[in-house]
């Protein structure tokens, strides 16, 4: 009996091994959506704690192969890790809150969006400080609004399964996604649908609009300034409530960007994008 325990152990042992480049890999491609603070070691540590679980509880007369069935579990276990992190640390969240409020008051003055040189002067830094960290403050807000999910269908469909309650949430807040991207001007829009959902390469999408490379970046810049205060006015007012957006016209179209949001569908539309499982209904 002992011996058979035993083999067993050395089995799922060598199964370990095996896949520890798979949790290497999972983790780098995560490093590649996130700010650059998220510690590499602790992602590490979740991952291969996930994979030895992942082969204990592996049974191979289900028919699914253990390295699918493990990157779903250990995709779980990095997400997890995630959302027990501060997200932006408070020096790139304070920095953020300055570069909005000093975007705000030079459209303000200027009549038109201000370039990253202009904020970089009104803030007293270089244009390198305000790009790396939109940079990542891009990457976080990008990361809670499409959620850490590379997996094919059938990934998702060997993952523990969220509790219906989760799950509805889970679904509206997609829902909201959706009608809050519908809702962005054009051209924001285009960007974000171009440059987030698409992949395209900014430089594609630069050509479309018929402006440089750098314009495309500020546009993204404002589309996401949008999409996050746009999701926290419907979802999470507390949050929407600590920036408050300044009087004037800037304030005026915010608020008309959120009667969009809210006007683009119901409850029932906005669970109508999405399946029973999360996954997107086919247009």
């Amino acid at each position: 009996m002992n011996g058979e325990a035993s083999a067993v152990d050395r089995r799922r042992e060598d199964i370990v091994r095996a896949n520890m480049p798979l949790v290497g890999h999972l983790v780098r491609e995560m490093l590649a959506r996130v700010p650059a603070h998220v510690n590499r070691d602790d992602l590490l540590s979740a991952g291969y704690a996930a994979l030895v679980a992942a082969a204990r509880g592996f049974d191979a007369e289900r028919g699914v192969p253990f390295p699918r069935f493990a990157a779903a579990r250990v995709r779980g276990a990095l997400l997890d890790e995630l959302r027990g992190l501060d997200w932006a640390s408070r020096s790139v969240r304070q920095r953020a809150r300055r570069t909005d409020s000093a975007r705000e008051e030079l459209t303000a003055e200027l009549g038109r969006t201000p370039t990253v040189p202009e904020i970089a002067e009104r803030l007293g830094c270089t244009v390198e400080d305000i790009e790396h960290a939109e940079d990542d403050v891009h990457r976080a807000t990008v990361f809670s609004l499409q959620g850490f999910t590379t997996a094919t269908a059938d990934d998702i469909v060997t993952e523990p399964g969220a509790g219906p309650e989760e799950m509805l949430i889970r679904r509206e807040r997609l829902g909201y996604l959706r009608h809050a991207v519908d809702a962005l001007p054009d051209r924001l829009r285009v960007v974000v649908e171009g440059y987030f959902f698409g992949e395209r390469p900014m430089a594609d999408i630069a050509a479309e609009l018929g402006v440089s490379e750098s314009r495309v970046s500020q546009l993204r810049a404002e589309a996401l300034v949008l999409l996050r205060d746009g999701l926290n006015t419907h979802l999470d007012p507390a949050l929407a409530a600590q920036n408050p957006p300044k009087e004037g016209c800037v304030a005026r179209r915010r608020a008309a960007y959120y009667d969009r949001i809210a006007s683009r569908g119901t409850l029932r539309s906005r669970l109508a994008l999405t399946g029973p499982d999360g996954l997107p209904v086919a247009a």
